[in-house]
């Protein structure tokens, strides 16, 4: 069975989306419907921006989803799959992609979520993690002996790699003592924010007055949801899930482990990178996992 998987932050990169714009008249109107709707020339960005350019979260958010979702369109008929996912971010493009949602509603989704969450982030100095070489509960343990501070597990990427997130004192105190708890290693991310924890709390009151205006309907297939790792096809469950993502970690090794479960053979991401083909093979190395952009 065939899987979807769209990425999320931090895969973005100068150039991303550049061919099919120049090579594709469907792409082509997709990207200039989206340079109307945004109010800005999101493609000048994408395709000569700086890294500085593309590291602005209003500018990152939308056009990695951009990226995804118009490359999801043009593969018109392919576009089959038996089941799809996203990460964080990659959720929205997994939903567009898969007809739940709207294109425009979905690039007003994320660009409003892009806006919301920068807001959040200078709310207190927050800070994230990745955490290597120690299993899941040991982190969920440390986090949560934490006192005074926030500190939680964002993202569960794969065996062996988890993503904390939280005020940059409680993810110091945490790195200290996940380090000395044996952690191959616990590497501070040059993010600005403490995505999917309780700091995201303002955003996700503000996104979800926007996600509850929107229309969204049964998708082509189910849908894995980083909430709850389970196929969803009900619109409100799929509204519930959108609304709860923003302060929820992310599961992305249990979506995995679902999908495969449930009959999955070969995964394809669509968009920029390759970080969700690595992570895939190592939650199992026996499945295939390749890319397009």
């Amino acid at each position: 069975m065939k899987v979807y998987v769209f990425p999320g932050q931090g895969a973005q990169f100068t150039g991303m989306g550049k061919e099919l714009y120049e090579n594709n008249p469907l792409a082509r109107e997709l990207f200039e419907k989206a340079n109307d709707v945004l109010g800005f020339r999101i493609t000048d960005l994408m395709f000569e921006g700086t890294d500085e350019d593309l590291k602005q979260t209003k500018v990152t958010q939308p056009a990695i989803f951009l990226h995804s979702v118009i490359l999801a369109r043009t593969l018109g008929e392919q576009f089959r799959p038996d089941m799809a996912a996203g990460h964080s971010l990659g959720e929205f493009s997994a939903l567009v992609a898969a007809g739940a949602l709207s294109f425009e509603d979905g690039l007003r989704l994320v660009s409003q979520r892009a806006g919301a969450m920068q807001k959040a982030c200078e709310t207190a100095p927050q800070a994230m993690a990745a955490v290597l070489g120690l299993a899941d509960a040991k982190v969920e343990e440390i986090c949560a002996a934490i006192t005074g501070e926030v500190v939680v597990p964002a993202n569960y990427n794969c065996p062996g790699q988890v993503v904390i997130s939280g005020t940059a004192a409680g993810v110091d105190m945490a790195c200290e003592q996940l380090s000395a708890a044996g952690a191959r290693r616990a590497l501070k991310l040059k993010v600005g924010g403490a995505f999917h924890s309780p700091l995201m709390e303002p955003a996700r009151e503000e996104l979800a007055k926007a996600i509850e205006k929107a229309v969204i309907t049964r998708p082509v297939c189910p849908v894995y949801q980083n909430v709850d790792a389970r196929p969803q096809t009900d619109p409100e469950t799929i509204k519930a899930n959108l609304i709860a993502q923003l302060t929820s970690p992310v599961r992305w090794t249990q979506i995995v482990e679902n999908m495969i479960i449930n009959g999955a053979t070969h995964f394809v991401e669509l968009g920029p990178g390759a970080v969700l083909q690595g992570l895939i093979k190592k939650v199992n190395g026996g499945v295939v996992a390749e890319g397009l952009q």
